[in-house]
């Protein structure tokens, strides 16, 4: 909705970008009844930064959405924890431990969803008969529990308040199983609410774990300390993340638990994988998207937008002293030259053929001749070419007739990136 106004109303890609993510941190307050969760869903996974000028925005949004959900009667499901002592840094390590499991479980899901999306392709099943065939396989896997199925906060509260046994372990894998399933096989949606309810269970089997190793893990903290944890390893955002534990149990001392391990789980996820679920998904479809960082004006500064028309050329089969005829001294740094169809045969640099002073085929002053630009390239990546070239200036070539379309000088592609640059910078910090 925030992205459908925005485009009505004409706004620039900053003020896109804030109502979009207003829109968002209403819809997640509303769902959770925790204004600060929203707020910082919005600035930690769509702005992708806190500045003052959209917080208030942000912030209104959240609050106004969880005033009406509570004025229209919707009732608040906290998660009840046990009073927890005063904590020391040893209270600390095992948690930590938690955050690095969740990060390695997030990566192992987003792996699997991945893994069975390329069986389905590679079976040959037609995409619209996929979806058909996951819905069976996930009715199967729930007959052994609804929960299962489950993506709503019911199952949450029921696993967290209840005990460690082995039918904790069978949910947990079968719901990894079904979610994979249901997206590999062509349903649309995400893992943020199954991230929350498999790291609840996640957290109940380290408890069980740690039981047996003689820690003193309380599970039911273990379970909030794990629903984070997972969330923030597929989903991203710790400080979303921590106000939503700190929200939904009203329990600062758990916040601090939950924060540590939600951290160590980003910092493994991002140096070891390097995505979210929703920034992977996009990765596999060719998209250069890593974070909530605005990167499409990157994606719109392309060398045929930046390019200008070709200045001169000269023909291929030509002589220097024709070359030096057409073009005098000073006139012209570079001459592109084209063979007998017309495509892309080289770049001549004037004074080299003038220092030469001698008489033979142009073509042997020819540089350049694999270095070229093609029109869809973004600005970062034709300062890759320019800069493994060592050249400033290289031809924009069409890449299906190889005719020349245009040429483009290195310091004006990196002018043009650094105004680029400070003009997102200003929309992400709400300068003018």
């Amino acid at each position: 909705m925030g992205s459908a106004i925005a485009s009505r109303l004409g706004l620039s890609r900053g003020q896109c970008r804030v109502l979009v993510g207003s829109g968002a941190a209403a819809g997640t307050a509303a769902a959770f009844q925790a204004p600060l969760t929203g707020a910082f869903y919005g600035f930690e996974l769509i702005i992708g930064v806190y500045a003052i000028p959209s917080v208030a925005p942000v912030m209104t949004a959240a609050l106004l959405a969880v005033l009406t959900v509570r004025t229209l009667g919707a009732e608040p499901f906290p998660i009840i924890v046990p009073p927890i002592p005063d904590l020391t840094l040893a209270d600390y390590p095992p948690f930590i431990l938690l955050g690095l499991i969740g990060a390695g479980v997030a990566i192992a899901i987003m792996r699997l969803v991945t893994l069975v999306e390329k069986g389905f392709q590679l079976s040959g099943v037609p995409a619209p008969l996929r979806p058909m065939i996951g819905g069976l396989g996930v009715g199967a896997l729930a007959l052994y529990s609804p929960q299962i199925m489950s993506s709503g906060e019911g199952a949450l509260h029921i696993q967290v308040g209840t005990g460690v046994t082995v039918s904790v372990l069978l949910v947990f894998l079968l719901k990894i199983c079904a979610s994979s399933l249901s997206l590999g096989s062509g349903f649309r949606g995400g893992l943020f609410l199954a991230a929350l309810f498999l790291g609840s269970l996640m957290g109940k089997l380290f408890a069980g774990a740690a039981a047996f190793a003689g820690l003193p893990v309380d599970p039911v903290v273990s379970a909030v300390v794990g629903m984070a944890a997972l969330a923030v390893g597929i989903v991203g955002g710790p400080f979303t993340m921590t106000f939503l534990t700190l929200e939904t149990t009203g329990d600062l001392a758990i916040s601090g638990l939950v924060l540590t391990a939600a951290i160590a789980c980003s910092l493994t996820v991002r140096e070891t994988f390097g995505y979210s679920f929703s920034t992977w998904r996009l990765h596999l479809r060719g998209e250069s998207i890593r974070g909530a960082h605005d990167v499409g004006w990157l994606r719109d500064l392309t060398v045929g937008r930046l390019m200008e028309p070709m200045r001169a050329t000269f023909s291929a089969d030509g002589t220097q002293a024709a070359f030096r005829a057409a073009f005098p001294l000073g006139q012209i740094r570079h001459v592109t030259l084209l063979d007998a169809e017309g495509r892309y045969a080289g770049l001549v640099r004037v004074a080299r053929v003038y220092s030469a002073g001698q008489d033979g085929p142009i073509d042997a002053f020819a540089q350049h001749r694999t270095a070229i630009l093609h029109p869809d390239m973004n600005v970062t990546e034709a300062a890759g070419v320019f800069r493994d070239a060592n050249a400033e200036m290289l031809a924009v070539v069409d890449p299906d007739t190889g005719q020349v379309l245009g040429q483009l000088h290195e310091v004006e592609a990196l002018r043009r990136y650094a105004h680029e640059v400070e003009i997102a910078r200003r929309d992400l910090s709400g300068g003018d």
